[in-house]
């Protein structure tokens, strides 16, 4: 199978979506990988490293797209080229089509199989390629939230963890997942006051017996929410429903709740955000506020370290891509229900419900695409 991997070209993206180590990967396995000029760079990864990998070199996008026969890649796909996809083209990366309708309207206007990253699943209920960038986006939060918090960028001047004399900032963090987790240790290791908020009495039993002393947790309900935010110097969005719209959870009118300067963290700003007022940023401009409010909403956190990103996410995408290069996407979905549960969007249909429902879309399922 002949696999491209074009440059980034979503606002301050320095990933790439094949390492050199995953390309020298694809080539002992018989397949070429084409590698768009400098499409590295952002992570380290220069072209000589990918030509050393067995790795050819175009010059643009377009010789990938018209070359390829998958295109990996990081992002989402931007207009310009979603433009160039074509029929029975697979497309594998991350999508997140639920809050994004004119995306889904063009991969399905393409016709191209588009396999998405965040809802692959594992054996354990997990979502494996999701994960290595969750927790990179978790780690990352009370940093960009600790920044944010300064008097300088419209915060409320306070410091994570405080001084002798002087208590440490108040940290509710939405959601016990990966995220969630990454967050908490990450802020309360700043010395931070934490508490995570969750719906699973599993899932918070699990966090105090492995972080018991580290942070608080509290049961993740509208009364408990509010409460805790209204104390709150830094409230961190940590809440997935995979493939789905994520659930308004702060309310604009609620914001006059909320401390002066304190600050919103919205991590799950790829799949539309979980307070009312956010709206995606971009590491160029990463805040702005409302009412009073500061809200840090970059919808591509890991670009940030790119290069740590980049390795971790190629740690964990290669498996499946080399079974849907050495396979074909048709059977490598057949033999691995975890990859089909990826599959979003075949030959002009939608296959993932949760989409669906939240575009108001048709869905077929992913089993009767296979035999499309």
């Amino acid at each position: 199978m002949h696999i491209g991997c074009p440059t980034e070209i979503k606002p301050q993206e320095f990933r790439v979506g094949i390492t050199p180590n995953a390309a020298r990967e694809a080539v002992a396995h018989g397949h070429t990988v084409t590698m768009q000029a400098g499409a590295g760079a952002g992570a380290g990864f220069t072209d000589a490293d990918y030509v050393d990998a067995g790795a050819a070199i175009a010059a643009t996008a377009a010789e990938i797209f018209a070359a390829a026969d998958m295109i990996v890649k990081v992002k989402e796909p931007q207009p310009v080229e979603r433009a160039m996809l074509r029929k029975d083209q697979v497309l594998f990366t991350y999508l997140h089509l639920a809050p994004d309708p004119e995306q889904t309207k063009d991969l399905l206007a393409s016709g191209c199989t588009a396999i998405a990253y965040e809802t692959v699943t594992d054996a354990q209920g997990g979502l494996p390629l999701l994960a290595p960038m969750s927790e990179v986006a978790g780690r990352l939060a009370p940093q960009v939230g600790a920044w944010t918090l300064q008097k300088a960028n419209g915060g409320r001047g306070v410091l994570m963890g405080g001084v002798p004399g002087v208590g440490p900032a108040r940290v509710v963090v939405i959601g016990g997942g990966v995220v969630g987790t990454h967050a908490a240790r990450i802020a309360a290791g700043m010395g931070a006051d934490v508490t995570v908020l969750d719906r699973s009495l599993a899932r918070m039993r699990y966090l105090d017996d492995v972080f018991g002393g580290q942070f608080k947790t509290s049961y993740a309900n509208a009364g408990n929410t509010m409460e805790l935010a209204r104390e709150a110097d830094m409230i961190i969005g940590a809440v997935l429903i995979p493939g789905a719209a994520a659930p308004k959870l702060i309310s604009r009118a609620q914001l006059s709740e909320l401390k002066p300067g304190a600050v919103l963290v919205d991590v799950a700003i790829d799949q539309g955000g979980c307070f009312e007022t956010s709206r995606a940023t971009t590491h160029q401009d990463p805040i702005y506020e409302v009412d009073g409010i500061m809200h840090y909403c970059v919808a591509n956190m890991p670009g940030a370290v790119a290069r740590t990103s980049t390795i971790a996410l190629g740690n964990a995408t290669l498996p499946f891509m080399l079974a849907l290069a050495d396979k074909g996407w048709r059977q490598a979905c057949e033999d691995d229900a975890h990859l089909l549960a990826g599959l979003n969007v075949h030959a002009g249909q939608l296959t993932y419900y949760a989409v669906g429902k939240a575009l108001g879309m048709d869905v077929l399922s992913p089993a009767l695409a296979l035999k499309t």
